[in-house]
């Protein structure tokens, strides 16, 4: 539990960070893409014989954000279909390699989550990629958010536009893959969105955004952390549980505030 509440405290904030671009970029299908295809790494992993999947899952998730961003910047089709055709592939491919001669059930801890087995080593890892992320955010945060907002207005800035475009998919793939194994494939975009979306609802500026992003994932993190231990289910759904109880709370205050 103590070692829960440590990645708890070090997830979360990740989460709620990089949720406010997912949202205003609308992302939110790509980020589920990206848990999806840990199957796929989990697959590969398996075939070469390695006993944590963990590497294999990353260079792969990486591989398929820089692949999706730039099919996507080929304009060989709409976004929301390229992201389809590589999740869909994605998954499929992960299934059936997993599910050969029987063997999908112990894999089946990916699709759930275990919060409670992390280990100290593990929490060195979520603690360099917090310091990354956090590194990145201050220091090209503007330019990612002018990328976002305007890419025509962004290029006549300056602003090497693809750039910018393969690191933030690329932090997305890092993060959402370091984190699979605790929250799980299942809910892991929700842990995403939730925060972000929750947040939007009462932020004023983007400051707030941000604050209020991060303030809901750690308290619904450790809220679901709690829950989940005196009502023995599985934490990642529990948290994203919480968080959507934020959401819909926020939602009522945003409407009511409208009046």
């Amino acid at each position: 539990m103590k070692n829960a509440l440590l990645g708890v405290l070090l997830v979360t904030p990740l989460f709620g960070l990089l949720g406010t671009m997912v949202v205003n970029n609308r992302m939110a299908f790509f980020s589920d893409a990206l848990g999806h295809s840990a199957l796929t790494g989990i697959a590969i992993g398996v075939i070469v014989g390695m006993g944590n999947p963990q590497w294999s899952m990353l260079v792969f998730s990486v591989l398929l954000a820089l692949g999706i961003t730039a099919v996507k910047n080929a304009n060989a089709a709409s976004t929301d279909t390229i992201i389809g055709v590589f999740s869909s592939t994605a998954v499929a491919l992960g299934i059936a390699i997993l599910s050969m001669r029987g063997g999908f059930n112990k894999y089946a801890v990916y699709l759930i989550g275990d919060l409670l087995s992390i280990s100290a080593t593990d929490l060195i890892l979520l603690a360099v990629v917090l310091v990354v992320v956090l590194a990145l955010w201050v220091t090209v945060f503007n330019r990612l958010l002018v990328v976002s907002l305007n890419r025509p207005l962004a290029s006549s800035r300056g602003i090497n536009v693809l750039l910018y475009e393969y690191l933030f998919a690329v932090l997305m793939a890092v993060v959402v893959t370091i984190s699979i194994r605790w929250v799980g494939i299942l809910v892991i975009s929700s842990l995403l969105v939730l925060p972000a979306a929750a947040a939007r609802n009462v932020a004023g500026n983007m400051r707030q955004y941000h604050v209020y992003s991060v303030a809901i994932a750690i308290v619904s993190g450790l809220s679901g952390l709690i829950i989940s231990y005196y009502w023995g289910t599985a934490t990642g759904a529990t948290i994203i549980l919480v968080t959507a109880l934020f959401f819909f709370g926020t939602l009522g205050l945003r409407r009511r505030l409208a009046r």
